[in-house]
């Protein structure tokens, strides 16, 4: 399971559509203008994020509503991205010192 939701996340723009969702519900509209992306390619993310459980949704009329099925998920995304600029920093502390 854990290697299944590390592969639904390795996906950038599905990692993009829930870091917009972290400010709360949107439709695939809201979602498509706020990213650039077309409403059918932010569709086929969701269907993963939604088959994956880690979307929910809500009907409301015709529109759908997508948000994170658990906020943690967003705490996750964000503890990686903060490992992510710590090892570019090692990096480029690494180069300045290979340079000198």
């Amino acid at each position: 399971m854990h290697a299944e939701i590390c592969r639904t996340l390795g996906s950038s723009v599905r990692i993009e559509i829930l870091n917009a969702l972290g400010d709360g519900e949107k439709t695939v509209t809201e979602l498509a203008e706020t990213l650039g992306l077309r409403q059918a390619n932010v569709s086929q993310h969701l269907a993963v994020l939604r088959q994956r459980r880690v979307v929910v949704t809500r009907k409301n009329g015709t529109n759908i509503h997508y948000r994170v099925a658990n906020p943690k998920t967003i705490q996750a995304i964000e503890l990686m991205r903060q490992v992510l600029v710590e090892q570019l920093r090692e990096t480029e502390n690494l180069v300045k010192v290979a340079g000198q």
